[in-house]
């Protein structure tokens, strides 16, 4: 069980706050909610104290003796603060210490994030960019915010992020803290990458289809994080009916088809292309154009042509520097049957990285969680298990590795 500091400072979407607060502890975690003084005039202390099951610390002479100011932030493992206005952010950047949270940050040697949420006007302003930069400078995690509906009729980027990538963010970072600095030096500045996610549908007849257990999680774990670590993300949406990450240009996709037509014309002005969706292999030749009706007992038949390679395809028309990573889900007896599947995988389609996973008995489909090996033409480069974020968080440090060697 990790200790989360969660700040609330004053704005309307603290009460998206609560949801993610709700997250947190139902993953297991002890939260500790530090709002600000004025956040209270949105959410009330005693919601954060039923929805955290703790006391709430507001003022720095509260409780005196236990020196909260001091005490909150060095025994957290991680500080979230969201929203983060552009107040908070100001006065963070420039080391103010005028409320418990600002102390709570000044304390703290766990990674801290802070979720934006603001005004566009007050977020593209040159004094809150440059407040922004100076914090990831320092190894803060500021994420950016979505693009959407604001106060009012409003609508833009300034938008709190959705408890899901706020959280997704977090838990990597209490997997692996050491991230926290290349996630806020948005290594991946500058990069255009394309993803797909998802599993596609074949039509037999209007209504009926033939699919995959894909759930998308893992292509939009991959976007969360690429879109976080600061790259442009196209993500190619094959059926999802997940939350999608902000941040992220989303093209939804249905069969095999339109999926090889949206990545084809996305991957030539790609950095990086990540083939994670679950592409069906075999179409209808002839899908019924009315509902198929059941006729007595007799056996139906429907004939079967192959979809494209879209993965060999995107090899053959690589462009100079880019990366194509594939994925491999693979039914085996054992470890070693499955790297013989994946090498001959990887050998087949020609990408330089192929990330293979065992989903014998439905394993990984709809899981949180993944375990793969990433192999290259020289063999497994790398192993990764544990939550979705975490293990696209080393996909893309395994692609980013070798498009850098690439243009050396």
């Amino acid at each position: 069980m990790s200790r989360i500091v969660l700040g609330v400072a004053a704005g309307i979407a603290a009460y998206k706050a609560c949801l993610l607060l709700r997250r947190f502890t139902e993953a297991g975690h002890e939260v500790e909610v530090v709002p600000t003084p004025n956040s209270l005039q949105f959410v009330g202390a005693a919601t954060w104290a039923a929805l955290s099951g703790r006391s709430v610390h507001t003022e720095v002479f509260a409780e005196a003796h236990q020196v909260n100011h001091v005490r909150i932030g060095r025994e957290a493992d991680l500080v979230v603060v969201a929203p983060a206005t552009a107040d908070l952010i100001a006065r963070a950047a420039t080391g103010r210490a005028d409320d418990l949270l600002t102390n709570v940050l000044l304390t703290a040697t766990c990674p801290i994030v802070l979720a934006p949420a603001m005004h566009t006007e007050m977020w593209q302003h040159p004094a809150t960019q440059s407040n922004v930069a100076t914090l990831r400078s320092r190894g803060v995690v500021v994420l950016d915010p979505a693009d959407g509906r604001l106060t009012g009729c409003d609508t833009g980027p300034g938008r709190l992020p959705e408890p899901a990538d706020i959280e997704a963010t977090a838990l990597s970072l209490l997997a692996d803290p050491d991230r926290a600095g290349q996630l806020a030096s948005q290594d991946l500045a500058g990069q255009k990458i394309v993803i797909s996610a998802g599993g596609t549908r074949e039509a037999l007849d209007p209504v009926r289809y033939l699919g995959n257990s894909s759930s998308g999680l893992m292509g939009v774990a991959l976007a969360r994080a690429a879109a976080t670590r600061g790259a442009q993300v196209s993500l190619v949406a094959a059926n999802l009916s997940i939350e999608l990450p902000a941040g992220v240009s989303v093209f939804p996709v249905v069969s095999t088809a339109e999926l090889d037509s949206e990545v084809k014309r996305l991957a030539p002005a790609a950095d990086l292309v990540v083939m994670a969706a679950a592409v069906a292999d075999f179409t209808p030749t002839n899908p019924h154009q009315t509902k198929l009706k059941k006729t007595g007992t007799d056996p139906v038949s429907v004939e079967f042509q192959q979809t494209a390679d879209v993965l060999a395809d995107l090899v053959a028309a690589r462009c100079p520097g880019q990366v194509v990573v594939g994925f491999a889900a693979e039914t085996a007896i054992d470890e070693a049957e499955l790297l013989r599947l994946g090498t001959a995988k990887l050998q087949r389609k020609g990408c330089q990285l192929l990330v293979l996973n065992n989903v014998t008995d439905g394993a990984v489909f709809g899981a949180s969680d993944n375990d793969v090996i990433i192999l290259s033409g020289t063999g497994e480069i790398a192993r990764a298990a544990g939550s979705k974020t975490s293990v696209a968080q080393v996909i893309l440090d395994a692609a980013n590795s070798l498009r850098e060697r690439k243009l050396r």
